[in-house]
């Protein structure tokens, strides 16, 4: 069978997402109406009539306030604040469909296990397994701020505090309630076997929790676990527990490098390569005619905000534009705790030397390195290409004009990939983990999850 297409719609349950300035156009419903539920309904059809695979919340725990050392053009420019908590739109949206899954972004660095895998296993029953978790460490000095601390935690101990993070999280799923721990014998007076109902008790640098977990195994158990990071940690942290890895590159030689050092680092730990999909970022401007897209490329471009995008590079990069002052100085590669990916946009992942002044220039119009204008052969022409030659298997669709960019999406594109034959023309039944890996709910045998489970249980 032809290899397809796994497509995420990326967004946000927020104001604005990554469009930024866009909210000033007059066709963008979202800015008035992310608040409605009725909003969040409709864009669920939406994508499950166009055979989206999954939606993927992005999140933050706090305002981009590194660009000129202050929240203003974030909140003036509407730059993911304000933002709802997207798990509480995840039910909902579910009700109305049979088949869209739902990728939900969390923190490691200021979440807790022992909530979040409550959460989880409560989003998995209503969704009938139909869950994924995004993990991040999360950057923004304004976030760590909100969580009582004075600074942001070290970019490689919050990949520590994630990796003990996870391991509190599967013993939580995989080993605290044993299959058959619910009987449900009115006549023996049983609802629950509390032989069959473990406490994990856990000790650990970061984390202590006695257990049990609260909810009983749900379709999944264990969520499908995404993971966005190409920093030396984010790949190794991916390598060991990811089975979705979202990928950022420059170029498709870098994104492809990325796929095979992560892939190779997983067979370090036992586990099959093919047990982990890799996405990397699209947007698309399409119109009936190559010259309609252009010309709306220009429409839109004059409504693009440079500040909230000069906001958003600084908190993902730790890198203050408004402090590079030397238009002609070299824009060199400076450590920070904030996102490693971010930082090396510019700098490491670049063929040839950037100035000050070229990275400016990118701020100023939208950045087309995931961009494809075009008529809907020529959407689908890129998208084919990037689809075979770099290797991924499927990509987080962002959309400038919402929701009128992903129904435009969903129109013109989507029926010009499945004539291609590498787009399905209809779901498959299942989970998500059934529907992206085939087999089994659960994660697989090779997993560290899966390991750790038998330890843990063999230990009782």
């Amino acid at each position: 069978m032809t290899r397809q297409i796994i497509l995420n719609a990326f967004d946000m349950t927020s104001a604005m997402h990554n469009s930024h300035g866009l909210w000033k156009h007059p066709d963008n419903i979202r800015t008035r109406k992310y608040k409605d539920l009725d909003y969040w309904l409709d864009l669920a059809r939406l994508l499950e009539r166009g055979k989206f695979d999954a939606i993927f919340f992005a999140d933050v725990y706090g305002v981009y306030d590194v660009y000129e050392q202050r929240k203003d053009p974030a909140i003036r420019n509407g730059l993911q604040v304000p933002l709802n908590d997207p798990a509480f739109a995840v039910p909902a949206m579910a009700a109305v469909t049979e088949n869209l899954s739902f990728a939900i972004t969390v923190s490691t660095t200021y979440d807790h296990p022992f909530a979040n895998a409550r959460r989880f296993s409560t989003l998995d029953h209503l969704t009938k397994g139909r869950v994924a978790w995004n993990i991040v460490t999360s950057y923004l000095p304004n976030a760590a701020r909100n969580f009582g601390l004075e600074n942001m935690i070290k970019h490689d101990e919050r990949y520590e505090m994630a990796d003990e993070f996870l391991e509190v999280s599967y013993k939580l799923w995989e080993a605290s309630w044993e299959d058959d721990a619910i009987i449900n014998d009115r006549e023996k007076e049983v609802f629950a076997d509390p032989v069959k109902i473990h406490e994990i008790n856990h000790q650990g640098s970061y984390f202590q929790v006695q257990g049990p977990h609260l909810s009983e195994p749900s379709p999944q158990r264990t969520p499908v676990i995404y993971q966005a990071g190409t920093s030396e940690r984010g790949r190794e942290f991916a390598a060991k527990h990811a089975e979705c890895v979202f990928i950022g590159g420059r170029s498709p030689d870098k994104i492809q490098f990325y796929i095979n050092d992560i892939k190779k680092r997983a067979e370090k730990y036992g586990r099959d390569p093919d047990h982990i999909k890799a996405f990397t970022f699209l947007n698309v401007i399409v119109a009936e005619t190559s010259e309609e897209a252009h010309q709306k490329y220009e429409e839109y471009n004059k409504l693009w905000s440079s500040d909230a995008a000069k906001a958003l590079f600084g908190g993902g990069s730790g890198y203050d534009l408004s402090q590079f002052t030397d238009l002609q100085s070299d824009f060199t590669y400076q450590h920070t705790e904030h996102g490693q990916t971010n930082a090396s946009m510019y700098t490491k992942d670049v063929k040839n030397q950037l100035k000050v002044k070229d990275v400016l220039k990118r701020m100023e119009s939208i950045n087309t390195d995931h961009l494809v204008v075009g008529n809907p052969t020529e959407v689908a022409d890129a998208i084919q290409y990037l689809f075979e030659e770099i290797g991924v298997d499927g990509f987080n669709l962002a959309h400038l004009i919402s929701p009128r960019s992903l129904e435009e999406f969903v129109e013109l594109v989507v029926p010009e990939l499945q004539k291609r034959g590498i787009y399905k023309t209809d779901y498959q039944k299942g989970t998500l983990r059934e529907k992206l890996f085939g087999g089994s709910s659960f994660l697989p045998d090779d997993h560290p999850a899966a390991e750790l489970s038998k330890q843990h249980l063999s230990h009782r």
